[in-house]
């Protein structure tokens, strides 16, 4: 019964803290990216002060997600403190209760908070991404000299004699609307024979349809066209695959994209590691939870050692930055999905275990 009690008052005290570092974070994540975007995009033709808030704000999740694993390392970091200053864990050490059962509620508070990230702030921040992308094309307008390339894919396509390649500087609508397209055509012998850029190119059934297109050939003066129909074999359904960012896809969207992905043979790396990814959220919250403790839980009234929670700070951030160039190492197919995703946060969690068994046990 006591134990009971006391566990729902840790649980409490760090459901609280979190909130209260979530709506800082918000805060300042807001008004930091509000200016950076405000100074990036205020000579954009269409641009507004009311246009620059909504962007920020859908593009808020996106963000927040991303720090979301030092939320929790903190949070630990002040509960711990704070309940060892008020003599709080004093109190439970002397009434018999282990430093595993009184960090449960900790650990039972950062795996639902990596729950509710992955299957809630998750499709949120990709959603928050893809209206990003639109609203900030859509500020460009027709002014070459702002546009800035978000993405640049490039496709090839070989249909009967016509071998094309097709570049873009933004990709919208899941990747069937190429914005600012070029199309680079060759013959038979891997000669230039015809360059099309295009202001936008949408795949329609059968073709793209390019509009606003110069059309240039060697040693001839170029030819605009306000419209030109350029045939394809490429399906939607491989466009979206192919260009669509692993981070505009929401979680539970993901396995779907994967299978479809594999039915095109298109490499799934990058899906595979952003799913296996938020796999692992929950417990990469749980290892960023348990470093929190190995340097909070020695007690102390009114000095907590500086140094100590110090290199607790620096041994999450050495983690975040792992499991990120690990990441990378498996989106681009150097290190398995599973392994790239997984191993970071096995490891960690079992050093922090470990760690604690030392301290606590002997």
């Amino acid at each position: 019964m006591i134990f009971g009690t006391l566990s729902r008052y840790f649980f409490r005290r760090y459901v609280v803290t979190t909130m209260w570092f979530l709506i800082g974070m918000s805060a300042i994540t807001f008004l930091l990216d509000f200016s950076e975007t405000a100074s990036r995009i205020s000579n954009f033709p269409g641009y507004t002060l009311g246009g620059a808030v909504l962007l920020t704000a859908v593009r808020l999740p996106l963000i927040l997600q991303q720090t979301i694993p030092f939320v929790a390392l903190f949070v630990g970091i002040t509960v711990l403190i704070g309940l060892n200053r008020k003599y709080e864990l004093v109190v439970t050490r002397a009434a018999g209760i282990s430093v595993w059962q009184f960090m449960l509620p900790f650990v039972a508070g950062s795996l639902i908070l990596g729950v509710l990230t992955v299957v809630a702030l998750n499709p949120l921040a990709a959603w928050g991404q893809r209206q990003a992308t639109q609203f900030e094309t859509a500020w460009r307008g027709q002014d070459n000299a702002m546009i800035r390339a978000l993405q640049v894919p490039w496709l090839r396509q070989i249909s009967g004699r016509d071998d094309v390649i097709i570049g873009a500087k933004t990709v919208l609508e899941n990747g069937t609307l190429l914005m600012d397209a070029v199309l680079v055509h060759f013959d038979s012998t891997g000669q230039v024979i015809l360059r099309q850029d295009a202001s936008s190119a949408k795949l329609e059934d059968g073709y793209w349809q390019l509009n606003n297109v110069v059309e240039r050939k060697p040693g001839e003066i170029p030819v605009r066209k306000a419209t030109e129909q350029l045939r394809t074999n490429l399906k939607q359904d491989f466009i979206k695959e192919r260009l669509t960012a692993p981070e505009t896809i929401g979680f539970f969207d993901l396995s779907n994209r994967i299978a479809a992905a594999k039915s095109f043979g298109i490499s799934t790396k990058a899906l595979e590691t952003q799913f296996n990814s938020l796999l692992s959220q929950p417990l990469l919250l749980v290892a960023m939870t348990l470093i929190a403790a190995t340097v909070s839980l020695k007690f102390s009234r009114f000095n907590q050692s500086r140094s100590v929670i110090l290199g607790g700070i620096l041994s999450g951030f050495m983690l975040y930055v792992v499991t990120v160039l690990v990441k990378a190492f498996g989106s681009s197919g150097v290190v398995p999905p599973f392994v790239a995703t997984w191993i970071p946060v096995i490891v960690a969690l079992a050093l922090g275990a470990t760690i604690l068994l030392h301290q606590e046990d002997g």
